[in-house]
């Protein structure tokens, strides 16, 4: 339907001109059925004669624009639609021979020619009116009735035309949006990406920096070592970053290169060689689908790795606990509306007993409160500054002493309310001689060359390290650096014996 059609001009306009406020084809075109083609576009209210002429020429063409200058054009309204019920007040307006003059224009430009003259069948000699399927071919009404393409597919050439337009003005919408998703990916993700990027970097800095100056003479050579890998992470990642930029960049010239050509086809083919190029239109288009559509991927964001050293946090954790200005949290006791029943507090509210079946009590109920695991919660939550505090073991054959969130499950013997088994908690756990970490049900065996009597924890906020040592000698069981959402608390569990916090 060629005479539903926005004309060249807008098409290419409302390509180069896409922002939110102009959607696909909000330009909106119409027809004078008498002289000749006019466009008004929605955004400017000005006329624009398009390169296609109507057949039928005549003296009133300026009252046939009148209802389209005052038109009122709605944005999401396809524009098939709009110009069919122009056609249709025209109809409705003028007199009879009128009436007919505009209809055999609209049946014309419906039937997608743009050429005055029709094509002729070779054998019957008859206008190429009809397009077979089966043959993908132009034919006349006699070759589908009793010549050669008698029993194939075939449909109307008008029809067809309009089937193939429609197609391409969908295609064409659908790139467009691609375009805007890719833009909107490049504009907002990358350029986040690479704020985000330099905030990980300057904290990554700040942690090796403060570490660093704990013990400034024996850590000069890990310093560097440290900030040349930060700096080669940066580097990497703001490499894929502009990598990411340059391929996406590279995706939407292509796409808007394929969509300007689609574009160029719709608007300027004729309907004889549209109808006979799908195979080709095909191809353009099954390319645009091969881009794929822009996702975010961890390979754009730091490694926090890249600023962790064993040796640094092994020496920083000494000068941190056996310093002068040692951290020590001298108020920490269990909160003791968490006690499981499985266990005992005492009066102090700093040791945590297993016990036996004949001596456990049924404490009141509190939904604070443990009812099937041997846990206890502290009672200070800690979301800033460097904690340190120290658990007395003993000869306990089973326990586990580490942190959680105040939002770990309290209730039921599923993993939800188990320390270390759940997203929540992260514990150092000791059963039957075997010492392990763990965190969301997954273990890391620990060598602990001797079966140490008390446990140091050290929690560095700043830094977003929790590390797990042995206080006698200070050598670091286990470390992890995590990204803590929210203020921690004291976690343990026994079923052996007893453990102990101590000041």
């Amino acid at each position: 339907m060629s005479a539903l059609l926005p004309c060249s001009a807008h098409l290419l306009h409302l390509y180069y001109s896409a922002v939110p406020r102009a959607a696909p084809l909000r330009c909106r075109c119409t027809c004078c059925v008498f002289s000749h083609w006019m466009c008004v576009c929605a955004m400017t209210e000005e006329f624009i004669t398009c390169d296609l002429t109507c057949s039928s020429p005549s003296a009133d063409s300026e009252e046939t624009l009148k209802p389209v200058k005052t038109a009122e054009m709605e944005c999401e309204q396809p524009i098939f639609s709009v110009l069919s019920d122009g056609v249709k007040q025209q109809k409705e307006a003028g007199d009879t021979s009128t009436t007919t003059t505009t209809t055999n224009t609209a049946t014309d430009a419906e039937s997608g020619i743009f050429s005055g003259e029709c094509e002729l069948c070779v054998e019957h000699e008859t206008e190429l009116d009809w397009f077979c399927g089966t043959e993908l071919k132009l034919i006349c009404s006699h070759c589908a009735i009793v010549g050669p393409c008698h029993g194939h597919t075939v449909t109307p050439l008008a029809t067809r035309v309009t089937a193939v337009r429609n197609q391409l003005v969908d295609v064409c919408e659908k790139i467009q949006l691609q375009a805007l998703r890719i833009e909107r990916f490049i504009d907002q993700t990358l350029t986040a990406k690479e704020q985000k990027l330099q905030t990980a970097a300057s904290r990554a800095r700040e942690q090796v920096v403060a570490q660093i100056s704990a013990a400034r003479e024996a850590l000069e050579e890990e310093e560097q070592r440290l900030l040349e890998e930060v700096q080669r992470e940066e580097e990497r990642v703001e490499q894929c970053l502009l990598t990411q930029r340059a391929h996406w960049s590279q995706a939407l010239e292509s796409l808007s290169q394929t969509r300007s050509s689609l574009v160029h086809t719709l608007t300027h083919t004729p309907d004889a060689q549209l109808v006979t190029s799908v195979q080709e239109i095909a191809e353009r288009v099954e390319e645009t689908e091969g881009v794929g559509e822009p996702c975010d991927t961890e390979q754009l964001n730091l490694n926090p790795a890249c600023s962790d050293s064993k040796l640094l946090r092994s020496l920083w954790a000494t000068a941190v606990l056996l310093g002068p200005n040692a951290y020590g949290s001298s108020n920490l006791k269990f909160d003791e509306r968490t006690v499981s029943p499985l266990l005992s507090l005492s009066d102090d509210f700093c040791t945590l007993t297993f016990a036996h079946k004949k001596t456990r009590q049924s404490p009141p109920y509190d939904p604070a409160r443990f009812d099937c695991w041997p846990n206890a919660l502290g009672s200070v939550p800690m979301s800033s500054g460097t904690h340190s505090w120290v658990v007395d073991v003993g000869q306990s054959a089973a326990f586990k002493v580490g942190v959680c969130y105040s939002s770990l499950e309290r209730k039921g013997s599923g993993n939800e309310a188990r320390l270390g088994y759940n997203s929540q908690s992260w514990v150092l756990s000791h059963y039957d001689g075997d010492y392990s970490f763990c965190h969301a049900g997954k273990k890391v065996p620990l060598q602990v060359v001797k079966r140490p009597q008390r446990i140091g924890l050290l929690l560095d906020w700043l830094s977003q390290t929790l590390m797990f040592y042995e206080p006698d000698s200070s050598a670091v069981l286990y470390s992890i650096t995590h990204h803590f959402s929210a203020p921690l608390l004291l976690a343990c569990a026994v079923t052996d014996r007893s453990i102990t916090i101590l000041h």
